[in-house]
């Protein structure tokens, strides 16, 4: 497969997973249960979220990463021939031509720092090559998009971290900012930013999509809007199909360019289903977190994805942009590069 024509997926919340698995002495969960999804779905490149539980907060939230980061490296350290944890978007670019499937780490909120802005240091050396500052609530970093103080945008903090992500080398992540915050960043970045599951709030009026100006912002910044092909809330979720997934995409490469738009899935049922199976209803900020578009309840619903874009007209050039091309260009230009 040429290089310029892999699947990247932006954000998949199997690490939670992974973390249950380890939990129960179980060490070869990578290849036995997750490759397979990942290589049957056709993924190349999966940037693999680090999520805190609100049990762990605040005082395990850097234990519970470390031990996230260290699991993952173990078990892909087993499986070289397989996988690769990369650091670097040439990193990248060889496990995908040696037929691996490619994983970068990143932060789902920033909980692991506190208010040390200088641990982030600590963990690009450990691996984190992407992170946003918060999820749905405020951190000391930045306001969230649901759940926090009406307004705030970014901590003195948050514009060192920032400024942090940008010498290093971290891929900045407005996806669960809120809107001042996302105004900031996009405002102060001079290295391109990604939402790395995010979809336009012009067609579904919800806190964690973004506005035209932002779209517009990210786009003018060079960066890309993974939209999240799983979840309706984020989407459409009177008519949850894969052509509503397809609509946002269209709407964002009408808006702007298809050089902006590509795919945050934002799988995350399998672990629901997996630790609560006996729940009916299960809530967070409000949504339905066991609800997803139809046949995207895991990677396997990704081919109906690309079946949809052809169906709709996109080009093939446009289609190897969509599903992996523009997320490459923007992790071979920042991931491991110092500013």
């Amino acid at each position: 497969m040429p290089i310029d024509q892999v699947v990247v997926d932006c954000h998949n919340d199997w690490l939670l997973l992974l973390e249950r698995e380890r939990s129960l002495d179980r060490t070869d969960s990578l290849g036995r249960r997750f490759l397979p999804q990942f290589r049957d779905a056709g993924i190349n490149v999966q940037v693999s979220p680090i999520y805190i539980d609100h049990e762990f907060l605040p005082e395990g939230a850097l234990r519970r990463t470390l031990l996230a980061i260290q699991h993952l490296k173990e078990e892909a350290a087993g499986l070289q021939e397989q996988a690769a944890v990369c650091l670097t978007g040439s990193d990248i670019d060889e496990a995908v031509e040696d037929g691996k499937v490619a994983f970068v780490i990143a932060l789902e909120g920033s909980h692991a720092i506190a208010n040390d802005v200088s641990l982030f240091d600590l963990l690009f050396e450990l691996g984190v090559r992407m992170a946003s500052f918060t999820h749905f609530g405020d951190t000391s970093l930045a306001g969230g998009s649901a759940d926090g103080e009406p307004g705030k945008g970014l901590s003195r903090l948050g514009v060192e971290a920032l400024r942090t992500f940008e010498r290093l080398g971290i891929v900045m992540d407005v996806s669960h900012l809120s809107t001042q915050s996302t105004e900031d960043v996009l405002q102060r970045a001079t290295r391109p930013v990604v939402a790395s599951h995010s979809s336009s709030k012009a067609m579904r009026d919800h806190h964690r999509n973004l506005s035209v100006e932002h779209i517009k912002a990210i786009a003018a910044l060079e960066g890309v809007i993974g939209i999240p092909a799983a979840i309706p809330s984020f989407i459409d979720p009177e008519v949850p199909t894969v052509n509503s997934v397809v609509d946002h995409i269209e709407h964002i490469a009408t808006t702007v360019g298809v050089d902006a738009v590509g795919i945050g899935a934002d799988f995350v049922r399998e672990y629901f289903d997996e630790v609560y199976p006996t729940y009916e209803d299960i809530r967070i900020a409000g949504e339905d977190v066991r609800a997803t578009i139809e046949g995207f309840d895991s990677p396997a619903g990704l081919p109906k994805l690309i079946n949809a874009l052809e169906a709709r007209g996109f080009s093939d050039d446009d289609m190897r942009k969509i599903l992996g091309g523009n997320f490459l260009r923007v992790f071979r230009e920042v991931i491991g590069v110092s500013s």
